[in-house]
């Protein structure tokens, strides 16, 4: 008897023209991701960043978690340019906004906007204050980059945090819950696509 298998085909290989998704993508493409990018320009998302590199002066703004919104915002446009890469307006937004994160990167690699304009102690609350959830959406975005372009400047960035977060958690470590089950995902991803144990240990520590 002979057997058939289901495989999966890789995003970039499907093209969406026409019809209903293909209109979607196409605003999403064309207006959506400039106007976000815009409203995290007005709202003070990016400046957040500008203020932890000391590119410019401040305080921060915004909700604590905001700075997901701006990883969010990475991933979806990183996934645009895998199947348009001829966009190089959006792609110059995405690359000078990575420029920017990474500038705000602390010296052991943390990163969260939030806790360092703030001066706030890293990793105490983990339930409320959205610390790894962040942390999360900003791996998700890089692995989508680095997926879409075959660049590795925000792959450097992820990877650098995450090997902090494993280097602070574990069994025999700091222990503690996050309040989303975000960062247990972005931990698989990066081991998908690095390879690297220490990312499916701390993703199995936090389920």
């Amino acid at each position: 008897m002979s057997k058939h298998y289901l495989q999966s085909v890789c995003w970039k290989n499907v093209q969406i023209e026409g019809g209903f998704w293909g209109t979607c993508l196409q605003v999403n493409r064309e207006i959506a991701l400039d106007h976000q990018y815009e409203q995290m320009e007005e709202i003070g998302h990016i400046d957040n960043f500008r203020r932890a590199s000391g590119e410019k002066k401040g305080e921060f703004e915004g909700f604590f978690f905001n700075d997901s919104d701006v990883y969010k915002w990475l991933e979806a446009a990183s996934y645009s340019l895998g199947t348009h890469p001829t966009n190089r307006k959006l792609e110059n937004k995405v690359e000078n906004l990575i420029k920017k994160i990474a500038a705000a990167q602390q010296e052991d690699g943390y990163l969260n906007t939030y806790f360092i304009l703030k001066k706030r102690k890293r990793f105490a609350d983990l339930k409320n204050k959205h610390e790894l959830y962040c942390a999360g959406h900003l791996f998700e975005a890089a692995v989508a980059h680095h997926l879409s372009t075959g660049k590795i400047s925000f792959l450097n960035v992820a990877t650098r945090f995450a090997d902090l977060i494993c280097q602070t958690f574990g069994s025999d470590k700091k222990r503690g819950v996050p309040g989303h089950e975000e960062l247990e995902l972005a931990l698989m991803k990066l081991y998908w696509l690095t390879g690297k144990k220490r990312y499916l240990a701390t993703a199995k520590f936090f389920r």
